[in-house]
């Protein structure tokens, strides 16, 4: 039996938390496990409003961690992320599943933090007064704490960030893999360009390969084949029931091309 208990403020909530708790968020995927008894025996949430909420800050967008995909939907600030919280689940999850949980779902899921990696988020967990960068964060799940909001730098331009997703059940499958992509550019050239790839690793993962690629570079034919060809260096494809680790190292590059194709085109 799961018991569930509910605090007003994370505060309470993280010191409330024990080996026997999950924080449930949407419960998109904890509840599955409960349904099916493999659930913590106790559940723990929170009823604060403002974790519900989403701030236009001076340079970005602060999303509390309780923002659901539907809230990003609904949100003109968030126009950026839009594709990215249209292609998870169907409405009933897109309903539920939160910003911040998605950032601790387990592989094959995560495609919206791989967005959020692309986009140099940060997170803002309870009870600390920085924020650290979402790839700290995603490096240390098991221990990061609770998350008290999501701070996501707005681009300077829209079109620098696209976002593909591949299964073989659409749109709402779950991820064969996943490609977020970031490329500021000066001057014509790529600058600090960020691709990262969800379900080619225990979390999402940077492709240093692509990147290396694309830093300093034009976003032309011969830049995108040199970047789809290194696009496997630095991710860790194993096997599921999706695809197995061989099939997502071939077709990794592919995509990839098939992307920064698209950015290139306009």
């Amino acid at each position: 039996m799961t018991i569930v208990e509910t605090y007003p403020t994370l505060a309470e909530a993280a010191r409330a938390m024990g080996r026997d708790a999950a924080y449930m968020a949407g419960g998109t995927l904890l509840m599955r496990d409960v349904n099916e008894g493999a659930g913590p025996a106790r559940l723990i949430r929170v009823s604060d409003p403002g974790l519900t909420r989403v701030q236009t800050t001076g340079d970005g967008v602060r999303l509390g961690a309780g923002v659901t995909m539907a809230g990003v939907l609904a949100s003109r600030e968030l126009e950026v992320l839009h594709p990215v919280a249209r292609l998870i689940g169907g409405p009933q999850v897109r309903n539920m599943g939160t910003v911040a949980g998605n950032l601790f779902a387990a592989h094959p899921y995560g495609d919206f933090a791989a967005a959020l990696l692309a986009l140099g988020a940060l997170v803002v967990l309870a009870g600390q007064g920085s924020a650290r960068p979402v790839e700290d964060v995603l490096k240390a799940r098991d221990s990061a704490g609770l998350v008290e909001a999501i701070e996501v730098p707005r681009p300077r331009d829209p079109r620098a960030f696209a976002f593909h997703k591949v299964s073989r059940v659409k749109p709402k499958g779950v991820s064969v893999l996943s490609i977020a992509v970031h490329l500021p550019r000066e001057g014509g050239r790529i600058r600090d360009p960020r691709v990262v790839f969800g379900a080619m690793g225990p979390t999402p993962l940077r492709s240093s390969g692509a990147e290396r690629a694309l830093e300093g570079h034009a976003l032309d034919t011969a830049t995108i084949d040199r970047a789809a060809a290194a696009a496997c260096e630095g991710l860790a494809p194993f096997t599921d029931q999706i695809a197995t680790e061989w099939y997502r190292r071939e077709v990794a590059g592919v995509h990839l091309r098939r992307l920064l194709t698209r950015m290139e085109q306009g």
